[in-house]
């Protein structure tokens, strides 16, 4: 008599997608790490501003807003060039120079990536939309003075929670893809800061 686990009806189709997706992920991290979290990155983050413009002509009263499809373009440029690669490293540094087992190590990353990571990190994002819209750097001077503190200030009450979790229990080689996706919201904000 056949076991009853191989009586079960194997997944095809489309309810075999999500667990094959996942599966190729994986695989594409293990082999290529920098690459995969540069292109989930990318990805994530065009789609981040996609949505804040979606949600911003919503809120028009004629709806008659163009979407720009150069904003996409930007964010996964710098989702791929930046946020992937640096988020990557940041993160092996973290947990080599924070070990779990120091005394107080989440409360240390936290501060470290609070304090050190995401100001830093956050005003090269400024620097770099500008330079991709094709600003002048007086512009985005000014754009920094006056966007930066508001914005620092929401990303610390944002993603402190999001970030104590996801360098104190997330595995490393997921803390790329879990900040990108709480970071589809992030950005959504950031772009709304935009034009």
């Amino acid at each position: 008599m056949a076991p009853a686990a191989s009586r079960l009806p194997s997944e095809t189709g489309l309810a075999a997608l999500p667990r094959r997706a996942l599966s190729q992920y994986l695989r594409l991290l293990r082999l290529y790490p920098v690459l995969t979290k540069a292109a989930t990155s990318g990805i994530l983050s065009a789609l981040g501003n996609f949505l804040a413009q979606m949600i911003k002509k919503r809120k028009k009263e004629n709806g008659s807003q163009k979407l720009d499809s150069s904003g996409p373009l930007r964010y996964a440029i710098y989702g791929f060039f930046f946020t992937g690669p640096l988020s990557h490293f940041f993160y092996l540094f973290m947990e080599h120079w924070i070990p779990p087992e120091v005394p107080w190590a989440g409360v240390k990353r936290l501060l470290l990536d609070r304090l050190l990571f995401a100001p830093a990190f956050l005003l090269l994002f400024f620097l770099v939309m500008n330079f991709l819209e094709g600003g002048d750097p007086a512009a985005g001077a000014a754009k920094v003075r006056s966007a930066f503190w508001p914005a620092l200030q929401t990303n610390w009450r944002l993603w402190t929670p999001v970030q104590f979790i996801n360098v104190n229990y997330v595995p490393v080689q997921f803390r790329v893809l879990f900040a990108n996706l709480v970071a589809l919201f992030w950005y959504a904000y950031l772009a709304s800061l935009g034009k």
